[in-house]
């Protein structure tokens, strides 16, 4: 009997390519002014960045109960199987405390792993787990391993606009003034679980270097690992040009898996966000 491999909607992971990869995500929720949603559920990406440009406020996020998770967990085990978690990354939201509470009632069965990761880089890491879990590992050896290959996942971001951190209060207004006016792009990755600004540059062309450098610097990308890109907001044109100047960085592949950066880090990302997450060679 295969492990459950189950994740939270921080993955960016949709319930549809989840049910394709055998993966169960429980969904965060997310309120605006008129009540409360279901990341991934409720509302497509498509509408949530359409009504994200439209309000004053950015939305709240809210984590995961532990009731919430041991009905997950009793629903996944209830044919004797094991399961893991991996959740978003301990460093920006609870979950991770309380999956972990949760997993106090069964007996060892369910192992709760802290990701360090969140939006496409956590995804890259559940999709190692569901391959993992398909080959026939144990739960052990799936959370050990994990815990290897944590080592080797790498994200680089480029933010298109200011104005939703300035909304989260993460910049100040003039910051985000000045930023808007001389085409500043800021360039981030994660590190030790939070985001890390590595450096800003003017205009998204510079944006696409940085992150080729960072690429590089870092050892280029284990093309036999999972991988993915990803954009924010609703039109794909600033990822498309990164793919379309880097396509030799993915073994010059026609195809490369893309998905949406989600409500979760799309709150503040904004619209027009890029970014690509990998494991290094």
């Amino acid at each position: 009997m295969s492990v459950k491999i189950i994740t939270d909607s921080g993955s960016d992971i949709s319930q549809e390519y989840a049910a394709q990869i055998g993966v169960r995500v429980i969904p965060l929720v997310f309120r605006f002014s008129d009540g409360e949603y279901l990341d991934g559920v409720d509302m497509s990406n498509h509408e949530f960045y359409e009504r994200l440009e439209n309000e004053e406020e950015l939305p709240k996020t809210s984590q995961i109960s532990p009731y919430r998770y041991s009905e997950v967990f009793n629903e996944e085990t209830a044919d004797g199987s094991d399961a893991v978690y991996i959740s978003i990354s301990s460093g920006v939201s609870g979950c991770f405390q309380s999956a972990t509470l949760a997993a106090k009632e069964f007996d060892g069965k369910v192992k709760v792993l802290d990701g360090q990761q969140f939006c496409i880089s956590l995804r890259i890491l559940v999709e190692y787990a569901a391959r993992l879990s398909k080959e026939g590992k144990s739960a052990d050896e799936i959370y050990d391993l994990l815990v290897e290959a944590q080592k080797k996942v790498r994200i680089i971001a480029v933010f298109a606009t200011l104005d939703n951190l300035k909304k989260g209060g993460r910049i100040s207004a003039t910051a985000a003034f000045v930023g808007e006016v001389l085409s500043i792009k800021p360039y981030l990755t994660i590190t030790d679980g939070v985001v890390n600004i590595l450096g800003r540059v003017k205009g998204m062309k510079k944006g696409y270097k940085a992150m080729r450098d960072y690429i590089l610097a870092e050892g280029g990308i284990d093309m036999s690992m999972p991988y993915s890109v990803a954009y924010s907001g609703t039109d794909s044109s600033n990822i498309d040009g990164f793919i379309e100047e880097n396509r030799d960085l993915y073994d010059n592949l026609p195809e490369i898996p893309l998905s949406y950066v989600g409500a979760t880090v799309g709150t503040y990302a904004g619209p027009g966000a890029i970014a690509t997450a990998y494991f290094v060679k």
